[in-house]
């Protein structure tokens, strides 16, 4: 009998150390893996993702509805998403007061993941006034949209900021995104939610670009983003490779250590033909890109469009086909795409001005009034009303290192390693099933002397 239940009680021990293993590796309720950061690339659990998206904001600029809020107008376009062939759609606004679960689910059902911006029209950093729009009021709506979409396990990632720098003057508000970029990740790390990359959409801007994207990668580990994105309409038909200076982009980005995508492509000079995506997509690119974003699903009056909304209708416009066509016939390269597995931070970029007008990686503090969201939760989120630009209180100091370290009782401390070091699923080891048998034996042979 104590053979017996010696040989139950190792059993039982065993079983309950591999549950403690596969556990965080099993499919989740909503079907779909989270996406993660090795290096400077996007992994699917080992395979490596790449993002083959669109972006997506029915009504545009003009008039902003969220598209995730009605439930039959995001059915209506994940059809004509899956028979394009796309795994990611980047949404620039939604509605934080609203509820998303019901289309968050059927893009996850569909295999279809979210790139979401987190400001709105009326939450977001002032280019021309960053100072006083980064306040505790704008950080309570940024809050509360992460909050909100960390939760889904399709949610791919956040833009801290999108073409805030959009020409030389306006790099001065660099600080501001990065601060912004910074408070978002110490919010996933102190409210303990799953640690969603974060990082920037830059303009098409060649003025600082580069720049702009080393002073993301540079600074503590707290302070640098999960990655980097940008706009890109240099590739305009009939062009290649060459012509279109994708090639010096490469070699220009090559060694950085962060992952890599566009954010918007598809240039609408001439035929849009979408010869872009063989490139995007090949070895030439792929240990420096992960992919991007075509711009856009819906015609908003600037010919960008691949569809047109008709009595609640999406019609096929002539790019609808040519976008399917590309992608359809470019497969992803098979592997890991020659990504750099030992990325990390570079040296941040020197003042140069005017075209990069920015002295050192100083950030300024977060502001005093928004420090309880980190560890009492952000709250509902206005939604599309009011307004944050230079109504709340704003930053009074100049942070120091470390200051974005996760606070509260579930803070599990700084990071280590490059940015995206969290975004790693946890590798376990034996130990936890040698020290489950351990227990398991001593309650055995404890039992044992009693008896």
């Amino acid at each position: 009998m104590k053979v017996v239940s010696l040989l139950a009680s190792i059993a039982l021990g065993a079983q309950f150390a591999l549950g403690s293993i596969s556990g965080p590796i099993d499919k989740r309720e909503s079907g779909i893996e989270p996406i993660t950061v090795k290096g400077n690339a996007f992994f699917k659990g080992n395979e490596r993702f790449y993002i083959r998206g669109i972006d997506y904001q029915p009504g545009g600029s003009s008039k902003i509805e969220d598209p995730l809020a009605d439930t039959d107008v995001c059915k209506r376009d994940i059809k004509k998403f899956k028979d394009l062939g796309l795994n990611t759609v980047r949404i620039y606004t939604i509605d934080n007061s609203k509820n998303h679960d019901e289309c968050m689910k059927e893009l996850a059902d569909a295999g279809i993941y979210l790139v979401l911006d987190v400001n709105t029209p009326n939450y977001s950093i002032h280019r021309e006034e960053p100072e006083g729009s980064y306040n505790d009021v704008y950080l309570q709506s940024v809050f509360a949209t992460v909050e909100m979409f960390a939760k889904y396990d399709n949610t791919l990632a956040f833009f801290s900021g999108n073409e805030v720098i959009n020409d030389a003057p306006t790099s001065k508000s660099a600080p501001y995104v990065k601060a912004v970029t910074r408070d978002i990740r110490q919010f996933l790390r102190s409210r303990d939610l799953r640690k969603v990359p974060v990082g920037y959409s830059a303009a098409d801007v060649d003025t600082n670009r580069l720049e702009m994207a080393e002073y993301m990668n540079c600074g503590p580990d707290d302070e640098r983003s999960d990655f980097f994105a940008f706009n890109d309409y240099s590739w305009c038909s009939p062009s290649d490779f060459q012509t279109s200076g994708w090639d010096q982009k490469v070699k220009n980005f090559t060694g950085y250590g962060l992952p890599l995508f566009l954010s918007e492509y598809g240039c609408n000079t001439n035929k849009r033909d979408f010869g872009e995506v063989e490139a995007l997509y090949s070895k030439e690119m792929t240990a420096v890109y992960s992919g991007g974003l075509v711009y856009e699903y819906t015609e908003e009056g600037s010919e960008y469009g691949v569809v047109k909304l008709s009595d609640k209708e999406a019609k096929e416009l002539s790019g609808y086909k040519a976008l399917k066509d590309a992608l359809a016939k470019t497969k992803s390269p098979q592997g890991d795409g020659g990504y750099n597995k030992t990325s990390g931070p570079n040296e941040c970029p020197k003042k140069n001005t005017p075209n990069w007008d920015v002295d050192n990686d100083a950030l300024p503090t977060i502001p005093q009034l928004a420090k309880k969201y980190l560890t009492d939760g952000a709250g509902k989120g206005p939604g599309l009303k009011g307004g944050s630009q230079n109504v709340g209180t704003k930053s009074s100091s100049t942070a120091t290192a470390g200051s974005g370290s996760a606070t509260g009782a579930t803070a599990t401390g700084t990071e280590s390693g490059n940015a995206a070091a969290g975004l790693r699923a946890p590798e376990l080891g034996l130990a936890p099933i040698f020290c489950s048998l351990v227990v398991c034996l001593s309650m055995v042979f404890g039992a044992s002397l009693v008896m």
